[in-house]
């Protein structure tokens, strides 16, 4: 009874242990297309930037993922860091950012004279509030205003990149390190796609007041002593400015960069009929191709046209497109299904219980890639002793796509199946005749019987024969015996 009661202790941790387990599931990642050819065979979407990784807003649900744990120079993108600093600071209060003002002396410049170093025109020593350098930053990387950030937040410059590489790690961005606050030098200064639009996501998600920001096509910077009527400052990123060819109407902001150490970079949201998207895109080319110079030639009313092609624009537009005419959400388990059963050992009400999902899945989708590719692999605990409650997880189910796992997810109990301890009975006492325990115990039984007798029976001999000291037997004994006889 003992080793019944160990049994069922044993098995109700087990099923409790992955009761606990959590449904998990991931995403698939796809090759975005753009229509089909004339053998009905879809059109891989080509991109100029290297390195690319598209996520939903919510869920953080990765949907297009090129090169993005690879290390490359984020430029200017990393104010995005700095930016959230000051948002982790203040957080988000609108009031308080534009009522706390900072300055800082020449140490905010020195590395910065004679660079060509993006600016707000923000002098030495200049008023301004952090309202303004936030602005500053997003619409034009202003390298300036990121490190009179620093040198108010910390106590030297390299002591901010301390505070931004913590808030890296903070957040998971595992291959990412920041040597200054701005960006504009590329030593040691380093992130991936898939880093930054964690960043993306962690502030979009908190703090309303920076999506606000990233969406103005321009902003004028409040009056000071330096500049009496103020500054005007425009977007950069010509995704969200109406007036440029690259307009896009359903972009939500964020940040660009193009800097000659590390390309043309963006880092872009958009939202349309409820669903919304961050990517985040490295190191596009500077210069035009030669093929896109031969478009230039023969249509120069074309964006080819110009001096200098956004490659990083048209990416991330092409993106959108593909998303918002392609993707949807897609139920792919029904949480109210049976799956299948298991058998269960000792039931009272019976030998089996039915098992259904611990909850559904749905996942972004394709509408151009077939579900029925989608594998239901499906794996049930053996040898299931009641009671089993309702509820208790007994299998699993893996939905597999192209040998990649989308999602994992719990079979649990639909019912309760209580012990009976009759059937317990029986079957132990049943089991333990036909166990290698009992053989041995019979074994060990016979054996000592058998030593047990040959013991007796030599004890027996000694009594009625004795011995003398020379280990012969004792003649009197002989005669008393032939005197009987």
């Amino acid at each position: 009874m003992r080793f019944a009661k160990r049994l069922c202790l044993l098995l109700t941790a087990v099923v409790a242990f992955v009761t606990a387990l959590p449904l998990s599931a991931q995403a698939v990642v796809f090759t975005p297309t753009n229509g089909k050819d004339e053998n009905e065979v879809p059109v891989p979407i080509y991109f100029y930037s290297p390195s690319i990784y598209m996520i939903a807003t919510d869920s953080g649900e990765p949907l297009v993922d090129i090169n993005s744990e690879e290390k490359l120079c984020p430029g200017y993108l990393t104010q995005l860091m700095t930016c959230a600093i000051i948002l982790d600071e203040f957080d988000g209060n609108e009031k308080k950012l534009k009522e706390t003002y900072v300055s800082a002396g020449n140490d905010a410049y020195d590395e910065l004279y004679d660079t060509g170093a993006p600016t707000a025109d923000i002098r030495p020593n200049e008023v301004v509030s952090y309202y303004d350098l936030l602005v500053s930053m997003i619409l034009c990387s202003s390298c300036e205003a990121a490190n009179i950030t620093s040198l108010n937040m910390a106590e030297s410059l390299f002591d901010f990149t301390v505070k931004m590489n913590d808030k890296a790690k903070e957040l998971g961005m595992e291959n990412t390190n920041f040597s200054s606050s701005h960006g504009f030098f590329v030593t040691q200064n380093y992130s991936t796609a898939k880093d930054m639009a964690k960043l993306c996501r962690y502030i979009v998600n908190k703090y309303p007041i920076f999506k606000k920001i990233t969406i103005m096509e321009n902003y004028q910077l409040e009056a000071t002593d330096f500049h009496s009527e103020g500054t005007t400052l425009y977007n950069d990123n010509y995704l969200v400015t109406s007036y440029s060819p690259y307009y896009y109407a359903k972009a939500d902001g964020l940040k660009s960069s193009v800097q000659s150490g590390s390309g043309r970079c963006l880092a872009s949201l958009a939202s349309y009929d409820g669903s919304s998207y961050i990517i985040v895109s490295l190191n596009a080319p500077m210069d035009k191709t030669p093929s896109d110079i031969n478009k230039g030639e023969q249509n120069p009313d074309s964006i080819y046209g110009a001096d200098y092609v956004s490659y990083s624009m048209l990416d991330h537009a092409a993106l959108y497109n593909w998303a918002f005419t392609s993707l949807y959400q897609t139920d792919f388990i029904n949480p109210n299904s049976e799956i299948t059963d298991v058998k269960v050992e000792f039931g009272n009400e019976a030998d089996y219980v039915n098992l259904k999902p611990a909850g559904g899945c749905s996942l972004l989708w394709p509408a151009d890639v077939p579900t029925d590719k989608v594998k239901q692999n499906i794996t049930v605990m053996h040898n299931v002793v009641a009671p089993i409650e309702k509820g208790d997880a007994l299998g699993k189910m893996e939905l597999e796509y192209e040998g990649e796992v989308l999602a994992s997810i719990d079979l649990i109990a639909t019912s309760t199946v209580t012990r009976s301890q009759s059937k317990s009975t029986v079957k132990i006492a049943s089991s333990f005749y036909r166990s290698s325990e009992f053989r041995w115990a019979l074994f060990i039984i016979i054996m000592i019987f058998t030593v047990y007798s040959v013991g007796y029976f030599i004890y027996l001999q000694l009594k009625y024969l004795k011995i003398d000291d020379n280990g012969n037997a004792d003649p009197k004994n002989k005669k008393k015996k032939k005197k009987k006889q």
